[in-house]
């Protein structure tokens, strides 16, 4: 796994980034050599936030955490990944060894164990108008949801706001890899 370790408004000490390291080494036997892990600690007013966020084969598992001492949030936030990967672990094992498998090991449909489905239980159709931002944000809010989905006037993409924690909201936009 690659591991990019990011400080933003700290320098980092070496004895941080061998722990970070050695933290998600026990990811390694889970995830291949392309999978990428990007951690971000950020200091503001003596709280120190951890983001970590590791993409693997399409698949995004991010947990952010903040404590007074920075190795704190480090083990919450590697508790919460583990928790998001516990869950979905037949879907990633599915997913990242099938393809591993060559026609002639692979199993009989019938051998293998289904892993369990998610149901869509509603399908909801509307207009994706084009608006600004704000205007999102403002729809979203009379709406009582927690997001929306809009038509940026701006570049005419499909974005959504959402609200955060703390009360903030944040953008998805579509990017092209």
């Amino acid at each position: 796994m690659k591991i990019t370790i990011t400080g933003r408004k700290v320098n980092l000490r070496d004895h941080f980034k061998t722990l970070v390291e050695k933290k998600l080494t026990r990811f390694d036997r889970i995830f291949d050599e392309d999978a990428e892990a990007k951690v971000v600690v950020t200091v503001l007013k003596n709280r120190q936030t951890v983001e970590i966020t590791i993409r693997s084969r399409g698949m995004y598992y991010r947990a952010e955490s903040t404590a007074d001492e920075m190795n704190d949030a480090l083990d919450e936030v590697v508790d919460a990944l583990s928790s998001q990967i516990r869950r979905n672990k037949n879907r990633l094992t599915k997913r990242i060894h099938y393809s591993a498998l060559t026609e002639d090991f692979q199993e009989s449909p019938a051998e293998t164990e289904q892993p369990e489905e998610y149901r869509v239980v509603r399908t909801k159709h509307f207009c994706v108008k084009p608006m600004s931002v704000e205007e999102a944000i403002l729809q979203m809010n009379l709406l009582e949801h927690q997001f929306f989905m809009f038509r940026n006037q701006e570049d005419n993409e499909i974005n959504v706001v959402y609200k955060r924690k703390g009360g903030n909201y944040g953008l998805l936009t579509p990017d092209v890899e």
